[in-house]
């Protein structure tokens, strides 16, 4: 009996996930990609010969998902985790040295591995670190699966816990705007739950952060691309899907019939639909238990980047938070980059939730960061700017307000055969690249069980109930 057939259409994290899965399984499969790269919104360009990301992106231990299927691809030791979780924040001060304070956990258990590093955090008031239990406990106690806390934003429920405008600029906003794309004054309580509790507040090593030591589409569009065809799969770039038909009638027969690429129908048993949200609304079939218009409401989020590249070394840290500056997050990727140490040195500016920022010009914009980097890097106020570059993504996530539960489908379409992948589909997550693998991945495996029932293929098909259930995806 010839292998089911799946076609996975977008070549993101979601879409790459959605693949292997379904490769994995035993499944023909064949992806395609309307761009001539892989990877989504994680990709890099050639400039001047050093090779820049689009954005810097970042994950935790927690990501479990995520660093999984960088090792399926071959690439984990490519984007390591850089030790326990160790931030520098930094202040500028007129005429002097920028303030530094420490983020750091030591060996204690969660939620008290960073307890040490905030008593002592400089950019905190005295009486706001001593608020800051209060908080926290509130926040232990909330259950992520209560509907209710969709209702409200992350910055009211700190203001009804003792929390001041100044504590959550200096301390909270610093993990919520990486991670939710949104300052805590608009982000959900749901989301900001869920970072909270999953990266910090349960395991005390939860969130100690990787990255790529390499370009993001070495890392992940050309590796998955590899291990695609090294498990048989097919993978076509430059492959715009126009349109998803469905049977006539009712029931059964109303099943997915593939998906029409140039004008000609690709047969496939399943698809799966892993492209940006608003891309999704406008392929979605009618009869889809998913309103195309309620899932275009998700909105979106901006974020930007300005890579600086220097003729000297200006700062030692791996990388940096900032306050007080136009700067939120700092990393320095000579590595990365390809630049040779002993030249100079490339550093990344990441801005989340750049909603002001994202229209801006780049001129405009490399005048203000270069400016702001001096502020903070006494050397960079001596050293020459060999070039700089503005990356942008417009649509970089959804918009993470509250109401947005309601918003995000569940992987099943509502028509047999179809389904939903992408990290603005309902993971439980924030739109991350952890949400992004783990919604392939859910939608993968409700395609390799419809296979199993359809065909009585339990014995020739994996199952991947345990292992995906290891994940909270089953």
């Amino acid at each position: 009996m010839s292998a089911p057939r799946a076609v996975v259409v977008g070549g993101g994290l979601a879409g790459l996930s959605a693949a292997l899965t379904l490769v994995d399984g035993g499944a023909e499969v064949v992806l395609l990609e309307a761009r001539p790269r892989l990877g989504g919104a994680t990709w890099s360009f050639q400039r001047n010969g050093l090779s820049f990301d689009n954005g810097q992106h970042v994950h935790m231990r927690c990501c479990t998902a995520y660093r999984r299927f960088l090792r399926r691809i071959g690439s984990a030791q490519d984007a390591p985790l850089r030790g326990r979780l160790e931030i520098p924040v930094l202040r500028p001060v007129p005429g002097a040295e920028p303030a530094v304070a420490w983020l750091r956990r030591d060996s204690l258990p969660a939620p008290l591995q960073l307890g040490r590093a905030l008593t002592r955090y400089r950019h905190l008031r005295p009486a706001d670190r001593a608020r800051l239990g209060g908080a926290v406990l509130a926040l232990l106690r909330l259950e992520l699966t209560d509907a209710s806390l969709d209702s409200e934003t992350f910055g009211s429920f700190l203001a009804r816990h003792g929390q001041r405008a100044a504590a959550v600029e200096a301390l909270w906003d610093l993990i919520a705007l990486p991670t939710l794309n949104l300052r805590a004054g608009e982000a959900s309580l749901a989301l900001a739950a869920k970072v909270f509790k999953t990266g910090l507040l349960t395991e005390p090593d939860a969130a100690d952060l990787g990255w790529a030591r390499v370009p993001l589409g070495r890392l992940h569009g050309d590796a998955a691309a590899s291990a695609l065809r090294l498990a048989g799969a097919t993978v076509r770039r430059r492959s715009k899907v126009e349109a998803i038909p469905v049977g006539a009638g009712t029931g059964s027969e109303r099943a997915v019939q593939g998906v029409f690429v140039g004008g000609e129908l690709l047969a496939a048993d399943a698809v799966v639909l892993a492209v940006p949200h608003e891309a999704a609304a406008d392929l979605l079939p009618a009869g889809a238990s998913v309103d195309p218009g309620v899932v275009a409401g998700l909105g979106r989020s901006p974020i930007i980047d300005v890579h600086v590249v220097y003729d000297r070394k200006v700062f030692d840290y791996p990388m940096a938070a900032a306050l007080g500056s136009p700067v939120q997050y700092v990393f320095d990727t000579t590595e990365s980059s390809g630049m040779p140490p002993e030249e100079g040195q490339c550093v990344a500016v990441s801005v989340s939730g750049a909603d002001a920022e994202h229209g801006e010009a780049p001129a405009r914009l490399v005048e203000r960061y270069v400016a702001a980097l001096a502020e903070l890097f006494p050397r960079a106020r001596t050293a020459r700017v060999v070039d700089a570059v503005v990356t942008r993504e417009h649509s970089a996530t959804f918009r993470a307000t509250p109401g947005t539960a309601r918003l995000r489908p569940r992987p099943d379409s509502g028509i047999p055969g179809l389904y939903l992948a992408g990290a603005w589909t309902d993971t439980g997550w924030p739109a991350t690249m952890e949400g992004a693998v783990r919604s392939g991945i859910a939608a993968g495996a409700m395609a390799l069980r419809r296979f199993s029932r359809a065909r009585g293929l339990l014995g020739g098909l994996a199952d991947p109930g345990e292992d995906l259930s290891e994940e909270g995806v089953a």
